[in-house]
């Protein structure tokens, strides 16, 4: 396994304050990096002390303080890093030499700034920071370079959770792939799901705390293949154990295992910084980074020029031009779009000759008009590859925005699913063949826009999208040949339609993409776009009106992200659970729906997705999620009128706890706020309150649907009192609740799996 390099004593840090750069500590994540900042400020401070003939006893106690601050924060410091080296025997003998050269070298500051008490510091006899500087520069060379150390080795020890629970989730995916019976599915299935919620808790924070953003990215990537592959790798699984003798079900389970092992070996290599098989980190350079890339070098020219050859820069024409054949020779690039690309590609390399015709004379005579020719030849060099940089983003976009705009309809998936059902084998053919054309259309696509991405993270979301299609367009394929050979199969219907969302779920992900792209070229990445999508009742107008809407940054979304991940889990259940509710009508069942459509869209808005684009959205939502769960308060009461006295008090209980809940929901969410920090402060407390409701209502659903079959049993459980209200409200309809997408994919709790392998009696 490969980790961060602890053999160096050497940090990076200010240059002013005398202390050396050393390569030998890299620091690959943000925590590390802020922990250090305090302390580098405080040294730096003691190093860029200004030597005054004569200093003010205000001087000295302040230099003195800042001494033994920093041993005393070393102190503390290290007898964490102490109990760290304790738990972790591995690591014990590298830490705690570590944390021994961090004491020994704290103590040594305080000592040397330890000068209130002296009457002329500058004394020979007492070695102090006046008089022994080079002293304190080497003590705090010492110190950054061991406190680095402990941290670094922490760092460690974090990598080595992820691998361990990487090593969990294989070993019991490989306890998967062999079952060969339902009962015991279900219960490795169960595990299964605890072990990646762990790995996806772990990764999330990782992700989050690395600084490499291509590092993030290729993380992101990998962490969302996981998440969309754990839905499918259920289903994949059922339907395998359903038919055990169709090869199209086998194919299908093989693809995602497959998938899934790539997505977690990926995982390990961002985390140790490792590449398996020696394999390059990135794909070949796209035409941005190489017209970037070229245009810097030429505009060198300016400042040096010898620092380059002729020979280095028609190299990088020529990639950047070669690069320009994936959208000429493409089928899918109009016919103006090729023709412009082809001109300006010609007229690139004519510049390109003036330019080093006039560069060559301008290294034998610098005169004015040779180097003014020279200016000329690098705007027009210039030029010529920022309109060649325009035409082959104008080509990919607007390809992209018209293959997107003509599926959108999905009308090839639709007829799968229908002819599937129908078990129209000849059909079924001529839909997979349309739906192979349909993916290299979009893994064109893909190829096309990585190369206009502009960024090296949109490059890797590219280049993730066109394996997604790639991988997708097949099992989706072997899915509808499955569905077609067992028509009749439940599990076998349900699988084709987890694959074919994890198509469209592509789709609309492409949309997203192909805007960052355009607000790249355009430059406007990193605005704040401001969206109010909700309709607001009128009561409420006025106060809206003098709140600005605030939209989470990255950073902020990615603090609340597991609490957004808790409440997916918690809707999936609340889903589970209404749907084993006979009575769909029930007007229990409804507004539990209802809660947890509302909860779905608020932990989308946690992934920056959805229809909630603003905090003003979330709390708005959290208000109407709120009144909802009084209305079932409210329905949960009525239905206490008919249910005898023994089963009575129990419901009521839980009802009051459900009142309670949803009125602080209400106040924080009405709650009135300003700046970033006490908006998110109240983000995060909306989200957390309405994760204790949806609990509640996990706890509650479960104990109605008990006491209505204990009455059909025959057991007297209802009384045939009044009946239910007439005013019911279908909250799944509301129009405040944002209509909650066909469910997408995510790491399950395993309660909810568990309550859905009732497949062998009903599948």
């Amino acid at each position: 396994m490969a980790t961060s390099p602890c053999s160096s004593s050497g940090v990076s840090s200010s240059s002013s304050s005398g202390l050396g750069a050393d390569a030998g500590l890299e620091i690959r994540t943000r925590s590390v990096e802020q922990t250090l900042v305090p302390l580098v400020s405080q040294i730096t401070t003691l190093i860029n002390h200004k030597d005054k003939p004569k200093r003010s006893d205000k001087t000295l106690q302040a230099i003195q303080r800042v001494g033994q601050a920093v041993n005393l924060a070393v102190g503390r410091f290290v007898t964490v890093g102490e109990a760290i080296a304790n738990e972790n025997h591995e690591l014990k003998e590298e830490m705690s030499v570590a944390c021994i050269e961090a004491r020994r070298a704290g103590e040594t500051i305080a000592k040397l700034t330890d000068v209130t008490s002296l009457d002329h510091p500058e004394s020979d006899s007492h070695i102090t920071i006046f008089t022994d500087k080079t002293g304190v520069v080497k003590a705090a060379r010492l110190l950054l370079s061991s406190v680095t150390k402990v941290l670094v080795l922490a760092d460690r020890i974090v990598i080595k959770q992820i691998i361990t629970s990487r090593n969990k989730v294989l070993a019991t995916m490989e306890q998967l792939e062999k079952v060969s019976s339902f009962q015991e599915f279900v219960q490795i299935f169960s595990q299964f799901g605890n072990e990646m919620v762990e790995f996806a808790h772990l990764t999330g924070d990782r992700q989050n705390d690395l600084k490499d953003e291509k590092k993030k990215a290729r993380m992101a990537a990998s962490r969302a293949v996981l998440e969309k592959c754990t839905m499918m790798l259920l289903t994949a699984s059922k339907t395998c154990l359903r038919h055990p003798d169709c090869e199209s079900a086998r194919v299908n389970k093989d693809g995602v295992f497959h998938r899934m092992r790539l997505a977690l070996e990926q995982v390990i290599e961002i985390v140790t910084d490792s590449r398996a098989s020696g394999d390059s980190e990135m794909a070949p350079s796209s035409i941005y980074s190489g017209i970037k890339e070229f245009k810097n070098k030429v505009e060198g020219l300016r400042e040096n020029l010898y620092f380059l050859s002729k020979e280095n820069l028609s190299t990088m024409l020529e990639v950047i031009l070669e690069h320009t054949e994936d959208f000429t020779d493409s089928a899918y690039t109009s016919h103006e779009h090729r023709e412009h690309i082809l001109e300006l590609s010609k007229q690139a390399k004519m510049e390109l000759e003036q330019l080093v015709s006039v560069w060559m004379q301008a290294q034998n005579q610098k005169t004015k008009d040779v180097m003014e020719d020279l200016e000329v030849a690098i705007l027009k060099t210039c030029q010529c590859m920022n309109e060649l940089k325009r035409e082959v983003h104008g080509a990919a976009t607007s390809l992209a925005a018209d293959l997107l705009k003509y599926h959108t309809d999905h009308m090839v998936l639709k007829a799968l699913k229908i002819t599937g059902v129908e078990g129209n084998l000849e059909a079924v053919a001529e839909y997979t063949c349309k739906l192979s054309e349909q993916k290299e259309q979009l893994v064109e696509m893909c190829r096309l826009l990585r190369h206009v991405s502009g960024t090296e993270p949109l490059e890797i979301t590219c280049i993730h999208a066109e394996d997604t299609f790639q991988v997708t367009g097949p099992q989706i394929i072997s899915a509808a040949e499955t569905l077609a050979l067992h028509p009749s199969s439940k599990i076998a219907k349900e699988n084709l339609e987890v694959f074919c969302e994890a198509w469209e779920s592509q789709l609309s992900d492409m949309s997203l993409l192909l805007r960052e792209i355009n607000d790249v070229f355009e430059g406007r990445r990193g605005e704040k776009h401001v969206y109010l999508s909700l309709p607001r009742p009128g009561k409420h107008n006025a106060n809206l009106k003098a709140l600005k809407p605030v939209k989470l940054d990255t950073e902020e979304q990615a603090k609340i992200a597991k609490l957004g991940l808790e409440l997916h889990l918690l809707t999936s259940d609340v889903d589970s659970e209404t749907e084993k509710w006979e009575d769909q009508e029930n007007e229990i069942v409804q507004h539990g729906q209802g809660m947890s459509s509302m909860a779905y869209s608020m932990y989308l808005f946690t992934r920056g997705e959805g229809l909630l684009k603003t905090t003003q959205d979330l709390f708005h939502q959290a208000e109407i999620l709120a009144t909802e769960g009084t209305k079932l308060a409210s329905a949960l009461h009525a239905f206490s009128h008919q249910v005898h006295d023994e089963d009575k008090p129990l419901l009521l209980v839980e009802a009051e706890k459900l009142i309670s809940m949803c009125r602080q929901l209400q106040l924080t969410a009405k709650a009135s706020v300003q700046g970033k920090s006490a908006t998110f402060t109240k983000v995060d407390a909306c989200i957390l309150k309405t994760r204790n409701v949806m609990t509640l209502l996990c706890q509650l659903l479960p104990l109605c649907c008990r006491l209505l079959r204990k009455n059909k049993a025959g057991n007297g459980c209802l009384k045939p009192a009044p009946p239910w209200r007439e005013d019911k409200i279908r909250t799944g309809t509301n129009a405040h609740a944002p209509e909650r997408r066909a469910e997408t994919f995510g790491i399950k709790s395993l309660e909810n799996h568990v309550a859905n392998m009732t497949f062998l009696e009903s599948k």
